[in-house]
């Protein structure tokens, strides 16, 4: 199985690569990078371009290890046996498979998705070194163990929030999805608005570059937003004008609100126009 990119995703060769020696070694594959780069969406494209089932994980800060392989429903049989259920005489009925279960009990290779796992606590990543290594782990309820039919292919997702422990680290292939320059920019949004006129993109694009290059600001605009607002701009109509002044000089562009999202960021932007404007 190889991975070579799909219509709706724009994966660059080193991305590509990175999947690919993923599934060639059988080790998760780690991946990080900002908020809004397509981390998530990566494991959903290559379970679509593979053919194979996808299985999410998506972890809380609540989220446990033993939830992704199983959790024993002792309330549910509290009340079955109080309501004289036959059911009660078996444990099974009462073991409701987590993710990683189901994909070793899949008739066919899956890929699992366990996204943003940072947000768990520091012990959440140990605790499940064992089952990605081994490809297996025990059922006590049960007594039995549960192994892999079919090795998963595994991607994990982080946004840095905590620093992972180095033994898990160890288990991994490591991939940082690098913030796309311009031209890599200009292929997602073809993918997602292969009718946007030009010269809307161009002034878009250079508002939203300069965006990002402005010092100080709290959480720099991503991908995504940027698919938001030229979402925005298409369906308002915005002509390309708006977004630059004839003279060149910095506006605060329609519909900003798509790209900054917190008070200081806009007000650093409306004193920098100001600034600008003042300079003429």
């Amino acid at each position: 199985m190889r991975f070579e990119g799909s219509t709706d995703y724009v994966a660059t060769p080193d991305l590509m690569l990175a999947v690919n020696a993923s599934i060639q070694l059988q080790r998760p594959l780690l991946i990080k990078g900002e908020p809004g780069t397509g981390k998530t969406m990566l494991a959903e494209q290559v379970a679509g371009a593979l053919g194979l089932p996808l299985i999410q994980w998506h972890i809380k800060s609540t989220t446990k290890a033993q939830q992704g392989l199983y959790e024993y429903d002792a309330v549910s049989r509290l009340r079955d046996s109080q309501l004289g259920d036959d059911r009660v005489r078996d444990i099974a009925n009462y073991i409701v498979k987590g993710v990683l279960w189901q994909a070793f009990d899949a008739q066919t290779p899956t890929v699992v998705l366990i996204d943003e796992i940072d947000k768990a606590d520091i012990e959440f990543p140990n605790d499940l070194l064992r089952e990605l290594d081994r490809m297996e782990f025990h059922c006590y309820e049960t007594q039995q163990t549960v192994q892999a039919r079919h090795r998963p292919i595994v991607f994990i997702t982080s946004n840095n929030e905590k620093e992972l422990p180095d033994a898990f680290l160890r288990r991994c292939f490591f991939h940082y999805i690098r913030f796309p320059d311009r031209d890599t920019m200009q292929r997602i949004v073809d993918v997602h608005f292969p009718d946007i006129k030009k010269a809307l993109l161009q002034e878009a694009l250079e508002v939203f570059f300069g965006l990002r290059e402005i010092p100080g600001l709290k959480k720099k605009p991503s991908t995504s937003e940027l698919l938001d607002w030229l979402k925005l701009l298409v369906a308002e109509d915005i002509p390309a004008e708006a977004l630059r002044s004839s003279d060149q000089k910095l506006v605060v562009p329609p519909l900003h609100g798509a790209l900054l999202k917190n008070e200081q960021d806009v007000h650093l932007f409306e004193r920098l126009v100001f600034m600008a404007r003042n300079n003429r």
